[in-house]
């Protein structure tokens, strides 16, 4: 089993567009807020292309020989004015089929994307996981990652039915 992570290009947007709408469905079954406000903007599939050709976006799929079973999407987003001009490496998604969890898929597209910002003179590297998604958030710890924020959201509509 070869398991490898490299950089997406436009010929990948067909399994970008499978794999980004099987994440929406997992996320939305845990917050359903996700795809309204952390997804992509629709159609995805042009949104997907934007972010390959974004200079400040690393897209990178995951695969085990030879087949995408998972992407990666980060951006350098800058801090605030008294960073100094500083940027941080953001992992705004990241998906691997369920299948393919646990093999390392994961962990390639964290080295790809991460080693890639790393050369572009980034050293701060955050990633975005949805409350109660434990696995994803032992990912990122396993990897060095620690939380630092976390957002909290709050819904109208069910209170407007009392």
């Amino acid at each position: 089993m070869n398991v490898t992570g490299r950089h997406a290009t436009a010929e990948d947007l067909d399994d970008l567009a499978r794999l980004f709408y099987e994440l929406e469905a997992e996320q939305a079954a845990i917050k359903p807020m996700w795809p309204l406000a952390d997804g992509l903007d629709e159609p995805a599939e042009t949104s997907l292309k934007a972010l390959i050709d974004d200079v400040d976006s690393v897209v990178v799929i995951g695969e085990i020989d030879g087949v995408a079973l998972g992407f990666l999407w980060a951006r350098s987003e800058a801090l605030l004015a008294q960073a100094g001009g500083e940027r941080v490496g953001v992992i705004r998604l990241i998906y691997t089929e369920p299948e393919a969890r646990g093999v390392g898929v994961g962990h390639e597209m964290v080295v790809v994307a991460l080693d890639e910002l790393r050369r572009r003179g980034l050293r701060l590297f955050d990633a975005r996981v949805s409350p109660g998604h434990r696995h994803a958030k032992n990912f990122f710890e396993a990897h060095g990652f620690a939380a630092r924020l976390i957002v909290m959201h709050h819904d109208d509509a069910p209170f407007e039915t009392r």
